[in-house]
């Protein structure tokens, strides 16, 4: 997900509105039973009243993503809801953060405290999990409350899960820890055209994705290989530090990723946007595919690139995205549309074996800090989570409308089913569930069960998630940090500069004056701290 310059603005706004708050007193997927009705919760927050499910109330779910506008989703929450109300005497709405300045808009709802939201989607990755927690956008969960009415979610995440879900002691996040996924990014490509290229094997290295590029230019010189936006700088310049020098960046200090550790030394804090050589070598290969005409001259302001869709139709030669993408989207619709194309995937990091696995709170639940009914809400995602009926209205829509079994037990659409006419709209990446999972009858399975042994055989776990960063001292340096990000390294990766060491020289000095230094500094302190404290 691209996540902009905004977030920064997301955080200077998110911290007045919760200072004001202090002085004043997260695209899109979807019978047993859930053993009865829970009758009591305590509430953390109150000091552990007891509740009763006689009153009906209203849960308020809230997700990033567009609402939707074609009445689908609206429909599944009817027949939804019929089985909550019997269950736990509670319906769910939705409620929407769209796209557009999505982190700002997700913060600022929470902060407003107004008891609008009661299930807040979130992440520690990419929806500030842990800088809300701190703030007190969140509700902590004592196990008591989690037992009573969350209790199928409660006995499926294990001890360690839970600890990980912690800040300061007390539990914060129900993660996803139970739904197999990797995001990790790449390139993908097409087979036949690696062979036409002499890549008998495929693309496993940025050598080899040169030579493919070189042949798709000298063999269909009416393609453009990848008709790239121009906002892929970040992808490209990390993706090639993973493979050429094992970089893993790290989370929520600036959205570039530009500070991490090397998987030979997960101690050491450094950037390779700084210092070394990796950086100079992306900047000359970069003008090497500039050169090559990889993209369109004009990329820069290619802002009308439908990429993607001219994948699925075999117009261009390669996609970036991750691993997800390719397997559920972009193969599927290629062997349709051009059987033999034989869609492959050149993962980045795979030179080096450098791979991070996901994140357990990468997606996850919290409950707004000001839900006047957050006992029935942890009822609620219990229920979405660990019902069978439930999962499948939620997560896949209504059998017969949006989905049909077919004769393997996989899900299919129906006969005229399109997304914009019948799709519904749920986003729910905080609590999917591999135990009730029905894996899409359009997949590329074979393709992923092969590319997961081998992530499995190297993937380590990211290093530093329950940290929450204190940027508060550093927070102008990294605000000129990635002003100088902005204005060079688009240039870099797109191979828009006549000189690349000289280009590279003049934004590692700009980066220098912006303070790069003393924020590798204060990073280098805090992990240090966190290690001594394990």
């Amino acid at each position: 997900m691209k996540r902009t310059k905004s977030i920064l603005a997301a955080a200077l706004a998110l911290g007045i509105a919760f200072g004001l708050i202090a002085c004043g007193g997260k695209k899109d997927e979807s019978s047993g039973t859930n053993g009865g009705t829970a009758q009591t919760g305590g509430n953390s927050s109150s000091g552990g009243g007891v509740k009763s499910t006689s009153k009906h109330v209203v849960i308020n779910y809230m997700t990033t993503g567009n609402k939707p506008t074609n009445g689908a989703t609206e429909k599944m929450l009817e027949k939804l809801n019929a089985i909550l109300n019997e269950k736990c005497n509670a319906e769910l709405q939705i409620y929407y953060i769209p796209w557009t300045d999505y982190l700002t808009n997700y913060n600022l709802t929470l902060a407003q405290m107004d008891g609008s939201v009661d299930l807040v989607g979130t992440a520690t990755d990419w929806l500030d999990a842990w800088k809300n927690s701190k703030n007190g956008a969140f509700l902590p969960l004592t196990e008591d409350m989690l037992k009573t009415n969350c209790p199928k979610t409660y006995a499926s995440v294990s001890k360690e899960h839970w600890e990980m879900c912690k800040y300061n002691g007390d539990i914060y996040l129900i993660p996803e820890d139970n739904y197999a996924q990797w995001i990790n990014h790449g390139f993908m490509y097409r087979g036949d055209w690696a062979k036409e290229a002499g890549l008998t094997n495929g693309v496993h290295s940025w050598e080899d994705m040169t030579t493919y590029f070189r042949s798709v230019k000298q063999k269909h010189p009416d393609i453009i290989p990848w008709d790239s936006d121009g906002g892929e700088a970040t992808q490209l310049s990390g993706g090639y530090f993973a493979s050429k020098n094992s970089f893993i960046p790290l989370d929520g200090i600036n959205v570039y990723g530009m500070f991490g550790v090397n998987k030979s030394n997960l101690k050491k804090i450094y950037s390779p946007f700084l210092e070394g050589d990796d950086l100079v070598e992306f900047a000359k290969l970069m003008k090497q595919w500039d050169e090559l005409g990889v993209w369109k001259k004009d990329v820069l302001n290619n802002t009308s690139s439908s990429n993607r869709e001219e994948m699925y139709l075999g117009q261009v030669a390669a996609e970036q995205h991750h691993t997800q993408t390719w397997y559920t989207n972009v193969r599927p619709k290629l062997d349709e549309n051009v059987p033999g194309s034989d869609c492959q995937f050149f993962w980045f990091g795979e030179e080096s074996k450098t791979l991070t696995r996901m994140l357990i709170t990468h997606g996850a639940m919290a409950i707004s800090a000001g839900s006047k009914n957050p006992e029935r809400a942890l009822m609620v995602y219990d229920l979405i989570r660990n019902d069978k009926d439930c999962y499948n209205l939620f997560n896949y829509g209504i059998l017969g409308e949006q989905y049909v079994i077919d004769g393997n037990g996989y899900r299919d659409r129906p006969a005229g089913y399109t997304d914009d006419a019948n799709g519904i709209t749920t986003n729910y990446w905080w609590g999917r569930n591999d135990d009730l999972e029905i894996r899409d009858a359009k997949g590329a399975w074979p393709q992923y069960d092969e590319i997961s042994k081998i992530y499995e055989s190297v993937a380590i776990d990211y290093p530093y998630g329950q940290i929450v960063w204190d940027v508060d001292n550093i927070n102008t340096q990294l605000e000129n940090i990635s002003d100088v990000q902005a204005n060079y390294m688009t240039r870099i990766a797109y191979g828009k500069v006549d000189d690349p060491a000289k280009f590279v020289a003049e934004y590692r000095a700009a980066l220098k004056k912006a303070g790069i230094e003393s924020v590798i500094a204060e990073v280098q302190k805090q992990v240090d701290a966190f290690l001594a404290g394990k």
